[in-house]
């Protein structure tokens, strides 16, 4: 038993999660009525919807409270960069999921369905859960208040006079994301219930949807690699920006692509950073932070899966409601972990902007596991090789301006 375990454990995350969605298929067509398989489905969404509050809180948190205070232009260029790139890939994507809108199969009761009356409501109702207490915000799974109250803890950590608290924080956020870690390595099992009991009350129809999410995901991304990032170095820099683009897509997004995680990229891009002959007093500190900060393939994909969800609602979401969104997918990519699939569990604080319950966006949470085989490469890859690709742009902005001030 222990060799099986052990043999098991060894084959990547990903193979395994192919195996249990095919089993699960399998049996929810060979033997739909052995609903006990169902039960770790329910499983798994109640240990991401337990876990994910805390992990928020503490993500958010800690990443504010260990910002530094910046390096000049540079600096205050790269994170405008970041800030714009990240919002503006939310946008694309809120712009193509009503282009193209998809739905998902989700379990639903008609009071849970509750649109918002429109963006007074929306205010309304974001201003209330803000200032809700902390500790109610997590019991409640209120993402709004424990965003709020994350960022406030995070800078109130900074204004300290020791480092200690901060070190607290960053440690309780790595042991709740290692604890996240072993619910993932839980997934094939989580992945086979919930496709067993899609398949036996749906069909095989079930995965037309889900192709027709991934590919609005993954075309959203391409978007934002090919034609947004290339559009903001063009203006900064004043010229052509493809062969940098595809230079960082190369050597840093093939790799990012298949680690799928941000984090282990680093070395990475510092490697990329040195050959292009950036500053290493700046990139050193410009990387890690981007890894941290400039996730626009996460702000896709929470943005993509919140709009999902409210179309599987029938939720309309006028124009004031989707630059909400827009600017809280952001928000909330920022504070997305370093683990794989960290974004997805960003989707219920996006969606209680549109009064959607913890109980229905956790369940879209389980489906984002099913695509994010491919899903959560794509969203490292273009995640990964936009920290270079800004790095290098603030760099190039940077000198360009000091020869101009020579002359």
């Amino acid at each position: 038993m222990k060799q099986i375990i052990k043999k098991w454990t060894e084959l990547s995350l990903i193979i395994r999660i192919i195996m249990g969605l095919i089993l699960g298929a399998i049996l929810g067509l060979l033997v739909p009525n052995l609903t006990g398989i169902g039960i770790l489905g329910t499983l798994f969404v109640g240990a991401l919807k337990g876990a994910a509050p805390i992990l928020v809180f503490a993500l958010v948190a800690s990443s504010i409270a260990g910002a530094g205070e910046g390096i000049g232009s540079r600096f205050r260029c790269v994170i405008t960069l970041y800030i714009i790139s990240s919002i503006g890939a939310a946008a694309l994507a809120v712009l193509g999921s009503e282009l193209l809108p998809v739905s998902l199969q989700l379990t639903v009761s008609a009071a849970e369905g509750t649109a918002p009356s429109g963006i007074g409501e929306v205010l309304t109702n974001l201003v209330k859960n803000a200032v809700q207490n902390p500790v109610a915000a997590i019991a409640g799974a209120n993402y709004i208040g424990i965003l709020f109250w994350a960022i406030i803890f995070g800078f109130a950590l900074q204004k300290l006079p020791v480092t200690h608290c901060v070190t607290v924080i960053s440690d309780a956020s790595a042991a709740i994301s290692q604890v996240i870690r072993w619910i993932i390595q839980m997934a094939p099992f989580g992945i086979l219930g919930l496709v067993f009991s899609s398949v036996a009350e749906n069909g095989m129809s079930i995965f037309a949807d889900y192709g027709k999410l991934l590919g609005l995901l993954v075309g959203c991304m391409l978007v934002v690699a090919l034609i947004l990032n290339p559009l903001i170095v063009g203006i900064y820099l004043h010229k052509n920006p493809y062969p940098l683009v595809f230079r960082c897509l190369r050597d840093s997004g093939i790799t990012a692509f298949f680690t799928r995680s941000s984090a282990a990229n680093v070395p990475v891009n510092m490697a990329i950073c040195e050959r292009l002959g950036l500053e290493k007093d700046f990139y050193s500190v410009s990387i890690p932070l981007g890894c941290t900060i400039n996730m626009c393939g996460a702000a896709v994909t929470i943005a993509v899966m919140t709009l999902a969800i409210a179309n599987t609602l029938g939720i309309h979401v006028d124009l004031p409601t989707a630059c909400i969104l827009c600017v809280m997918s952001a928000i909330g990519a920022c504070g997305t972990s370093g683990i794989a699939g960290g974004s997805l569990f960003l989707i219920p604080m996006t969606c209680s902007i549109l009064g959607i319950s913890s109980d229905i966006s956790m369940q879209a949470v389980a489906v984002g596991f099913i695509l994010s085989v491919i899903q959560d490469s794509m969203e490292t890859a273009l995640n990964s090789s936009s920290d270079v690709i800004f790095t290098a742009t603030a760099e190039y902005h940077h000198r360009k301006k000091a020869i101009l001030k020579t002359a």
